[in-house]
């Protein structure tokens, strides 16, 4: 028996409502995100991931009632991210009943908050978002992007997940901004150059469209699939997605 594949539903936050857009612009609201997320953890995702996706655009933390509330309503395992800067704020938010944090922004700014947080509180809270867009002059052809994809960070994204991997990320959320809400599928080569790169876990995410895509995406090497707009707006279901899979030959939990 392998490790099941895990399929979790995404929940992107502004201002206390659920939204998606197609690369993070013209967000639609897609819900409230404490109901949303009993929702999908009776529908059967292996996890939930909540990002404050206007936190670090707006230099504030987390919403932290929505993750309390959030926390109280799930019975999986539940991530958030979102204006994370310190070892206190992933202290708060795992206090607030958060399983494991999403840094991205500040551990660019100081990769140095990963070693302190896992030497705090272990690797395994440690989720590193990679907001990973084709950038000209890249070694690997990706750059990371920053502030919901609107800013080069310069640095390489592959490199960025092997360097984050060594200082203490425990796994990597993987996020294509190229085919980010596209529904066009998963960007396959980023999930390769990622995979053969790292050890850790992979999620993948961005451009799920069908169930064929999240196969696709395990069949590239990552660990788990994340998706958004496909859950939220009835496209698919997490039972259609993980049979896909099954039918694959993938090991899911049912």
């Amino acid at each position: 028996m392998g490790v099941a594949i895990r399929v979790i539903p995404c929940l992107d936050v502004s201002h206390g409502r659920v939204v998606k857009g197609v690369n993070f612009e013209n967000l639609r609201d897609a819900g409230d995100p404490v109901e949303l997320a009993a929702k999908y953890g009776e529908m059967g995702g292996d996890e939930i991931t909540l990002l404050d996706v206007s936190a670090s655009v707006e230099d504030r933390g987390t919403l932290l009632d929505v993750v309390r509330n959030t926390a109280e309503e799930v019975f999986v395992p539940l991530t958030v991210g979102g204006g994370v800067r310190s070892v206190d704020d992933v202290r708060t938010l795992l206090e607030a009943g958060a399983d494991k944090v999403g840094i991205n922004t500040a551990a660019l700014a100081r990769p140095e908050l990963l070693e302190e947080v896992a030497g705090q509180f272990g690797n395994q809270v440690i989720t590193l978002s990679v907001d990973a867009r084709r950038e000209e002059g890249m070694p690997s052809g990706f750059g990371v992007t920053t502030h919901g994809g609107t800013k080069s960070a310069g640095v390489d994204a592959i490199e960025w997940a092997v360097r984050a991997a060594e200082l203490g990320a425990g796994e990597i959320l993987l996020n294509s901004m190229d085919a980010d809400g596209t529904t066009d599928g998963f960007d396959i080569e980023l999930i390769e150059k990622a995979r053969s790169a790292v050890s850790v876990p992979i999620i993948a995410s961005g451009g799920a469209g069908t169930a064929q895509h999240f196969v696709e995406a395990a069949k590239a090497g990552a660990d788990a699939v994340l998706a958004a707009s496909v859950f939220h707006f009835g496209t698919l279901t997490v039972a259609e997605v993980k049979q896909a899979l099954a039918n694959a030959g993938f090991e899911v939990r049912l």
